[in-house]
């Protein structure tokens, strides 16, 4: 299980979703943020390294950000 946080900073961002690409269902979660201060954290499953994608949707478009997690035995590093 890893701790992941997404902080978005574009005005006007209404929606964040999480994907992990190597899991079975890559999405972990979608949030929608309109009105709130548009940061989430969550935990999620992990069995193998693989890359995490946020997706931010603002004002009709669509951002992305995309991070490698390597998942170790004994816990994650990245």
């Amino acid at each position: 299980v890893v701790p992941v946080g997404v902080d978005s900073r574009i005005p006007g961002t209404e929606a964040i979703a999480l994907l992990v690409e190597k899991n079975p269902n890559a999405l972990a979660g979608t949030y929608d943020v309109s009105g709130i201060e548009p940061r989430i954290n969550m935990r999620i499953k992990m069995g193998q390294s693989s890359d995490v994608v946020a997706v931010v949707r603002a004002n009709g478009k669509y951002y992305m950000a995309r991070k490698e997690i390597k998942v170790t035995l004994g816990g994650c590093g990245g």
